[in-house]
């Protein structure tokens, strides 16, 4: 072990300077910090990340753990996407108050709204724990023994890591279990909202334009960290204030131009950049086929009802944006792997790799991996597609199948445990009040009748809204009063918990148990050939992939060719809305508003040198999902865009990035200012804010203190 982590170390800092990759923060001085001068960068290592005195870090948060935040002003302003922040904003809305449709500005902090279990993780520092967590692990072990060793480590060092009573600790996997670092965190719970412009800003092109380029989609919102007198975390509370960061972005003004460096500092999700060909068949071929028509068929129910229906729009705007966004993304994916012939190169690699394990004499020890991936792939494909399915109908698209999921967890919970009936009544009324607050029965039964037969064409019965008490709340929650026993009676005899329940079963004692068995082996042999890569071909570049963990990934501004004869610029302007604007359309609708400024040229500040409002612009960055919210940072560690999207074939990154194709699309900060500014009429917003001009060298901080309005 301590000779591959050696190898790790070699690989990380030898590789020969390009693009891609997600690194960790404090482990760029050498190589990385090299890249990046020559890509035009003027940052230190130490000015991205330090221990001792602020950095960049300390102003990227990891938003709700699934997307990215950052500090732009010294009293706790936050900067994501409208995507992100989208659960928020419906919540907060209603008919009356549709700040889905009209956006929503505060302006005062009294004004700002609070969002129950929301939250946001700063790191306050990393450290390489390789050896401690590894610790007595073996190589005869198998994968469950491997894992109990590494998990019994892992808590040990959380208990004993020196930090405050406030912060967190986690201890996260890297290069697929060859390498471990211990992350030291601070949570944030009291995070309101500030600003979210209107849907048809914010969620612009909406679906149409969802995974492609050129976009015109200010997709931002603004909220607010708050903290307890002494400036630390703390639960909700109006004796709470403003809270004051170590460190907070200031904004460019001056823009960006193609050859810019970039850098995206954030909270990348998760990607297997190390498959085998077979898996990557696997998925693209079989696996993401399946799936995109489940969520083709949801998507095509709710869309037609939200388009009539303003209830049904403001209550499934959330769903059907992460329903949709999924579904376009695999289709994307598959075409960039088909594009980019990843599945022919990737075995052109392996046979690299086969060649390489003959001439070092290290065919007896891992020439049996590629092969053993074929077999074991071919065992896995079935199960892991019925598993997924079994997730698309009962968890992800279907609300009904959603709710008797959740109650057969808790029939088992009281089977086993008559006495734990308080804590799954508890736990089943949240689930309900949940869902049923944005519920809408009649679209629900149609999403039902067109996922079903994907999973089960021969056992489709739509009757069973008619005779369940699932479908309204007050019924539902009927169904969880009186004893343990009573409980397990009226859900048995519930029409639709009765025929949900032998899939649930299935699910459970079969599917899942047959997926278990299968993954581990894959799992194992992963980590594996993770090892064996990095001993037979240590000159090719290896950068861990995402797992949640705070990444940094830089490149420049560049347009690209998606295909024979096209070419991209890499910025999009406000022309382009306009030009896309269709009056009533429920993606490409225009506030009157934005019109006049358009028409008026009524800019300020926010225009670049040929007098236009820049929308959006492409980097060669390398993103994947949880870097949505992401700060695009330019070469002096300002503030240029917000990282939203990826262009469709470039999806394929999360399993082949291809510097070709692969682009990130960002929000121009300078359009997020100018919405702010002047459709929004939130001066104070950039007030609080440090406006730059570093291509100039002038500064144009905005920021005012004890105005009137921040009380």
């Amino acid at each position: 072990m301590k000779l591959l982590r050696l190898l790790v170390l070699f690989i990380v800092f030898q590789a020969s300077a390009q693009q891609g990759g997600m690194w960790i923060p404090s482990l760029l001085e050498g190589m990385n910090e090299d890249e990046m001068t020559a890509l035009g960068s003027k940052l230190t290592a130490q000015d991205i990340y330090d221990v001792n005195n602020s950095s960049l870090k300390d102003a990227i948060g990891h938003f709700n753990g699934g997307c990215t935040s950052e500090v732009i002003s010294d009293q706790g302003l936050i900067l994501t996407n409208h995507h992100c922040g989208f659960g928020q904003i419906q919540s907060h809305s209603s008919l009356e108050n549709d700040y889905l449709k009209d956006g929503f500005w505060a302006m005062n902090f009294e004004d700002e709204l609070p969002n129950n279990g929301l939250y946001i993780e700063f790191i306050v520092r990393i450290e390489d724990v390789t050896d401690q967590v590894l610790n007595g692990v073996t190589d005869s072990m198998t994968e469950k023994e491997r894992q109990s060793t590494v998990d019994k480590n892992s808590n040990k060092l959380q208990t004993t890591v020196t930090k405050e009573a406030w912060h967190d600790t986690k201890v996260k996997s890297f290069y697929k279990g060859n390498q471990y670092f211990l992350f030291v965190t601070e949570r944030f719970n009291d995070i309101r909202l500030v600003g979210a412009p209107p849907t048809s800003i914010g969620k612009f092109g909406s679906d149409t334009d969802n995974w492609v380029f050129p976009r015109h989609t200010g997709d931002f919102a603004l909220f607010r960290i708050y903290a307890d007198k002494d400036n630390r975390p703390a639960e909700y509370s109006k004796d709470n204030v403003p809270y004051k960061p170590k460190h907070h972005l200031p904004i460019s003004l001056d823009g960006v131009e193609e050859g810019d460096f970039t850098m995206v500092f954030g909270f990348p999700g998760t990607t297997d950049e190390y498959l085998p060909a077979v898996a990557i068949e696997h998925i693209t071929q079989e696996f993401n086929p399946s799936n995109i028509a489940i969520r083709e068929a949801a998507v095509k129910i709710i869309d037609a009802e939200m388009k009539v229906n303003d209830d049904v729009r403001i209550k499934y705007a959330s769903k059907q944006a992460r329903i949709a966004n999924a579904w376009k993304k695999w289709i994307g994916e598959n075409l960039g792997i088909k594009k980019s012939n990843a599945i022919a190169e990737r075995r052109a690699f392996e046979a690299s790799f086969t060649k390489a394990l003959k001439e070092k004499g290290l065919e007896d020890k891992y020439g049996h991996i590629l092969p053993e991936f074929d077999r074991l792939y071919k065992d896995f494909a079935d199960v892991d597609i019925k598993r997924r399915n079994f997730i698309e109908v009962f968890l992800v698209t279907n609300e009904l199948m959603t709710m008797t999921y959740r109650a057969y967890q808790v029939e088992q919970s009281l089977l086993q445990s008559p006495e734990s009936i308080e804590k799954g009544r508890e736990y089943i009324t949240g689930v309900l009040e949940g869902i049923h607050k944005n519920y809408d029965v009649k679209v629900d039964k149609g999403v039902y009748e067109n996922v079903m037969p994907f999973y089960s064409k021969n056992n489709v019965d739509p009757t069973i809204y008619d005779k369940t008490a699932f479908t309204d709340l007050d019924s539902a929650l009927a169904l969880f009063e009186g004893s343990a026993d009573d409980v397990i009676k009226k859900l048995n005899d519930d029409t639709a918990y009765a025929y949900a329940k032998p899939f649930i079963e299935e699910f459970f004692n079969t599917i899942d148990a047959e997926f278990q068995q299968k993954n581990e082996p894959i799992t194992a042999l992963q980590t594996e050939y993770m090892t064996a890569l990095m001993i037979a071909l240590p000159e090719e570049r290896y950068f861990p992939d995402a797992n949640g963990t705070l990444r940094v990934t830089y490149g420049q501004v560049n347009g690209y060719s998606p295909s024979d004869a096209v070419h991209y610029s890499p910025v999009s302007y406000l022309d382009g809305v306009i030009e896309k604007y269709i009056p009533g359309d429920y993606e490409f609708d225009v506030p009157q508003k934005l019109i006049d400024l358009y028409e008026a040229k009524d800019y300020g500040q926010y225009a670049d040198t040929n007098g236009k409002v820049p929308v959006c612009f492409l980097g060669t960055n390398h993103t994947t999902g949880g870097n949505s919210g992401s700060p695009a940072i330019d070469a002096h560690g300002n503030l240029v865009g917000l990282n939203f999207d990826r262009v469709w074939e470039g999806t394929m990154s999360d399993m082949n990035y291809d510097p070709e194709i692969c682009r990130n699309i960002m929000v121009d900060v300078r359009y997020v200012l100018f919405i702010v500014d002047k459709f929004a009429g939130a001066q104070h917003l950039i007030d609080e804010m440090t406006l730059v001009n570093p291509k100039t060298g002038k500064s144009k901080s905005k920021k005012r203190k004890n105005k009137k309005n921040r009380k």
